[in-house]
């Protein structure tokens, strides 16, 4: 029976948690830019300008019938020949990190406009009516009314879909970024160790999510009572 040797785990912690920083970056600017943008195509999706509602849902649409890793795989195609093409910028890691920012936050977009629309929706319409009835314009009563009471609502799922992009991540490996999981991969690789270091990163991947998990039923619970 063989047997695991995790010796490669330690020296390699440096290289290891540059990977981890890399995920974490992705994941808080991509959660950012998404919930912003997803906020825009909802309200839009729910405009009464046909238009603006067509081009949201059919946003929305469109990148809920794709898979990410292909949309990966065109903005790491697409962004960084663009960015050399107007700027003359070099494809560099960093141009991977930004086209893979990109690609996440236009994706998970599509996910949280969903999530945000149906928040909104379970504003009671009576609220708006009221707002409206007191003067304030229909910006102002999304503004200062519907969404501060559509949060409450909103922050279990926008949570989850959090998580779920922070696992969604290690898919950034089509692109050579070395994320937490493709730098477990390369030291594994490297050292002969691929197996130790899989279990290992998943593992970590596991602790973290199941403790994001928990604090998520912790708030639920809290809104809830």
């Amino acid at each position: 029976m063989a047997e695991f040797d995790w010796s490669s785990i330690p020296g390699a912690w440096p290289f290891l948690w540059a990977g981890m920083q890399t995920t974490l970056e992705i994941t808080v600017l991509a959660v950012a830019a998404g919930i912003v943008w997803g906020t825009l195509l909802a309200i839009m999706r729910m405009s009464d300008i046909r238009l603006l509602s067509w081009f949201a849902a059919s946003y929305v649409n469109l990148f809920r019938s794709i898979p990410l890793v292909m949309v990966l795989l065109w903005f790491f195609l697409i962004v960084p020949a663009l960015l050399e093409s107007l700027f003359s910028t070099p494809r560099t890691s960093d141009t991977r990190l930004s086209s893979a920012l990109v690609a996440f936050a236009l994706f998970e977009a599509a996910y949280y406009a969903e999530i945000i629309r149906a928040g909104i929706q379970s504003v009671s319409r009576g609220q708006s009516a009221a707002a409206l009835a007191l003067g304030m314009s229909q910006s102002q009563t999304m503004r200062l009314v519907i969404l501060p009471q559509a949060v409450s609502n909103m922050v279990p799922l926008l949570l989850t879909q959090g998580i779920i992009l922070f696992q969604d991540t290690s898919l950034v490996y089509v692109s050579s970024l070395a994320d937490f999981f493709g730098a477990a991969y390369k030291v594994g690789d490297r050292d002969g160790r691929l197996v130790e270091l899989l279990l290992f990163a998943g593992a970590v991947y596991f602790a973290i999510c199941f403790s994001a998990s928990m604090l998520v039923k912790h708030f639920q619970k809290r809104a809830g009572s």
